[in-house]
C-alpha cells in the first residue's frame, strides 16, 4: 500500500510561486503525460483548474491527471531548457514529439593531418578539423564526397589505410585520388587541392575557378602539360555543377526554412535547407500529438525541441510569430556562437523558399496520409486472410543471421498501423549450444522477448511472425508454451520451392498445409516488408557483431599475455595462426612466457578444437 498522500488542488495552487518554470502532469500510475514551461509557475497551473476546457487535448488530459510537480528556475530560459530535457527524456503523450532524433549528416575535412581527408560523418562533432552541413541526408553527403573526390583528387580513405600502403590504390587509377600516401604529389600541392575543396564547401565557387585558373597558367609556364590540363578539367567541372545548381543568389546565406501543412490528424513540418545561399535539399518531420491542431503551438514546440538538440543556422524562417521567438533566439545564439533569427514576416528569396517549403509540406502530408492508408488496407487484409476476428494492430518478426554459426544475431522488428515502429526494434546477441542451430537461436531470442512480454514490460503483438517453416513455428510455439503464450497468433513465414518473391508459404500452428496468398495480396506485401526488415535488421546486426569479433585477437583474452608478450609471440611464430599451431615447448622457449602460461595460451587457443 502507497504512503503517498493524496493530492489536494486546492492547497497545492495555494503554495505555488509566481516564479519562471517547469511543471509535469501525472497519471494514476505516476506516469508524465505532460511538461511544460511557465513564466508564471501559479497563474500556468491554475488555469487548468480555474476554467472550462474546450480544446480536446486538454480536456482529454486533465481527465487523466491526477497529480502537478513543478520545478522553480531562475529564468524563463532555464525553464525553456528544462523543458526540452523533460520531453525529451520521458516522450509524454500530450506533448509534441519529434519522431527523428537521428542526428544529421556532415562532411567532415581532418584539416589537422598533414595530408587532410574528407569522409562522411554523423554524431558529436568534437574531433579536431572542420564540419560542413548539417545536409538533409546521406545520399546528399555520399553524392557531395563524389563530386569532390572527381574536382579536387582528396583522399577518402582511412588513416591505418594511408599509412601502410607501399603503392597506389585503385582512386588513383580511375583519377579520383593523387596518391598521396606514396608521395605522388607533395605536400605543398596536396594541401593547395584541398584548399580549394573547403572553398568549395564554403561556397565560395568564383575563388575556387580563379584559383585553378592561376594554377593552371603557372603549370602551363613551366611546360608542365599534363598539370595544365588536369586544372583545365578541373574548371570545367566547375562550371558544370554551377550550372546545375537549381536555387542560386548572391551573398553567403545560412537558413533554415520551416514549411507547415496538415489535415488536423496528421501534420507535416517540412525543413528546407539554404546553405551558401543555395537550397541543398529538404526533410519532412511527422510531430507526434495527441489532439493539438493550433499551427503556432505546433510550431513553437518544433523549433524548441528541433534547435536546442543541434546547431541553428543564422536564420530560421517560420510562418507564423511563434510564442518563445525572443526567448529561442537569446538560448539558440548563446549555444552556437553567432546570432540566430527566428523570422516569419519575409519578402524576396525568402518568401519564395517559404512558399517552397509549404509546397513541400503539403507533398509530405499527402504521401503520408496516402501511405498510412495503404498500409492500414495491408492491415485489414492480413486479418482477414488470417480469419482473425478484428484487425491486427501491432506485428513482430524474427529472423537470425550468422556466418557457419559465427556471431549470431537475432532480429525483432515492429509494425503498427503507421508502418515501422522502429524505436521497438530489438537485437539479441546468441550464443546458441551448438554454432548455427537455428532453432537454438530463434528458441533463445524468443524466450528473452517474451519473457518481457509475459511480465507486462513490452506491448504484446497481435500476430507474430517468425522467419523460417514448420521447425522454427514448432520452437516458437514451444516457448510460447513455458511461458503460457501460447494463445498468441503465429505465422511461419517461408520462402517456398522456388525461393522467389509471392511465392511464400505461411505456416500456421495445429494446420499441417501451407496456406499460400496470391502474388499481389495486400496482406501478403505486408508480410513480405515486415520479413525483409527484420532480414535486415538481423544481418547488419550480425555483420557489426562479426566484424568487432574479427578485430579482437583471442590472445588478447588470455590473462597475463600483455601487450610487449603478444607482440614477441606474433613476431617469433609469424602471426596468430602460427601461434595456434605451436605446442606447448614451442611456447616456452619466446622470451617472458612461462610454462603455465604457455598452458592457458595453447588451451585457448585450441578449446574449439
Amino acid at each position: 500500500m502507497s504512503d503517498e498522500a493524496p493530492f489536494e488542488v486546492k492547497p497545492f495552487l495555494q503554495t505555488l510561486t509566481h516564479r519562471p518554470g517547469v511543471y509535469r502532469m501525472l497519471d494514476a500510475k505516476h506516469k508524465i503525460i505532460y511538461v511544460g514551461k511557465a513564466r508564471d509557475l501559479k497563474k500556468r497551473v491554475s488555469s487548468y483548474y480555474n476554467r472550462t476546457h474546450d480544446a480536446p487535448k486538454t480536456a482529454a488530459m486533465m481527465e487523466q491527471a491526477v497529480r502537478v510537480e513543478v520545478t522553480v528556475a531562475n529564468t524563463e530560459a532555464e525553464a525553456l531548457i528544462l523543458e526540452y530535457s523533460l520531453i525529451k527524456q520521458h516522450k509524454p503523450r500530450f506533448n509534441i514529439l519529434l519522431r527523428d532524433d537521428k542526428s544529421y549528416p556532415y562532411i567532415y575535412a581532418s584539416t589537422q593531418h598533414d595530408y587532410p581527408r574528407l569522409k562522411f560523418h554523423r554524431g558529436p562533432r568534437k574531433g579536431k578539423g572542420r564540419y560542413f552541413g548539417p545536409y538533409p541526408s546521406t545520399s546528399a553527403v555520399r553524392q557531395t564526397l563524389s563530386e569532390l573526390e572527381k574536382l579536387f583528387l582528396i583522399r577518402n580513405c582511412a588513416d591505418s589505410f594511408f599509412t601502410h600502403r607501399t603503392r597506389p590504390c585503385l582512386q588513383y587509377q580511375i583519377k579520383r585520388c593523387t596518391a598521396p600516401c606514396v608521395n605522388l604529389i607533395s605536400k605543398e600541392h596536396y594541401a593547395k587541392d584541398i584548399d580549394a575543396a573547403i572553398m568549395f564547401l564554403d561556397g565560395k565557387n568564383k575563388s575556387v575557378v580563379n584559383t585553378f585558373v592561376k594554377r593552371m597558367d603557372e603549370a602551363s609556364g613551366a611546360q608542365d602539360y599534363e598539370h595544365a590540363a588536369r586544372f583545365r578539367d578541373q574548371i570545367a567541372k566547375l562550371k558544370k555543377i554551377e550550372a546545375r545548381q537549381l536555387v542560386k543568389r548572391s551573398g553567403k546565406l545560412d537558413l533554415d526554412i520551416l514549411g507547415f501543412a496538415s489535415n488536423a490528424a496528421i501534420h507535416c513540418v517540412t525543413v528546407l535547407f539554404i546553405r551558401n545561399g543555395s537550397v541543398i535539399g529538404s526533410r519532412d518531420h511527422f510531430p507526434r500529438l495527441q489532439g493539438e491542431t493550433d499551427k503556432q503551438k505546433i510550431l513553437n514546440a518544433f523549433v524548441a525541441q528541433y534547435y536546442l538538440g543541434r546547431d541553428a543556422p543564422a536564420e530560421i524562417i517560420v510562418e507564423t510569430d511563434i510564442e518563445d521567438g525572443a526567448l529561442l533566439e537569446q538560448e539558440l545564439s548563446g549555444r552556437v556562437g553567432h546570432k540566430v533569427r527566428i523570422r516569419s514576416k519575409v519578402r524576396g528569396d525568402r518568401l519564395r523558399w517559404l512558399q517552397m517549403a509549404k509546397t513541400n509540406a503539403e507533398q509530405g502530408l499527402n504521401l503520408k496520409v496516402a501511405s498510412n492508408a495503404t498500409i492500414k488496407r495491408q492491415f485489414l487484409a492480413l486479418g482477414e486472410a488470417l480469419q482473425l476476428e478484428e484487425s491486427p494492430l501491432r506485428l513482430e518478426c524474427f529472423d537470425v543471421s550468422h556466418t557457419s554459426g559465427e556471431a549470431t544475431v537475432a532480429s525483432c522488428v515492429v509494425f503498427n498501423t503507421a508502418g515501422a515502429l522502429k524505436s521497438d526494434y530489438r537485437r539479441f546477441n546468441l550464443s546458441p549450444q551448438a554454432p548455427g542451430d537455428d532453432y537454438g537461436a530463434m528458441s533463445e531470442a524468443l524466450q528473452r522477448r517474451y519473457a518481457r512480454v509475459k511480465k507486462g514490460e513490452v506491448p504484446t503483438p497481435d500476430i507474430l511472425f517468425v522467419d523460417g517453416g514448420k521447425g522454427q513455428l514448432a520452437e516458437a510455439m514451444k516457448v510460447l508454451g513455458e511461458l503460457e503464450l501460447d494463445w498468441l497468433n503465429v505465422v511461419g513465414v517461408a520462402k517456398g520451392r522456388s525461393r522467389r518473391p509471392g511465392a511464400e508459404q505461411l505456416f500456421r500452428p495445429g494446420e499441417s498445409r501451407a496456406m499460400t496468398l496470391p502474388p499481389d495480396s495486400p496482406a501478403l506485401l505486408l508480410i513480405q516488408q515486415i520479413r525483409d526488415e527484420a532480414h535486415r535488421f538481423a544481418i547488419t546486426g550480425h555483420r557489426q557483431r562479426r566484424a568487432k569479433a574479427r578485430r579482437t585477437s583471442k590472445l588478447e583474452e588470455i590473462p597475463g599475455l600483455g601487450p610487449k608478450k603478444r607482440r614477441e609471440l606474433l613476431r617469433q611464430f609469424g602471426g596468430l595462426q602460427g601461434v595456434s599451431g605451436a605446442g606447448i615447448d614451442d611456447l616456452v622457449q619466446v622470451h617472458g612466457i612461462s610454462r603455465k602460461l604457455a598452458e592457458t595460451i595453447y588451451n585457448t587457443l585450441h578449446l574449439d578444437a
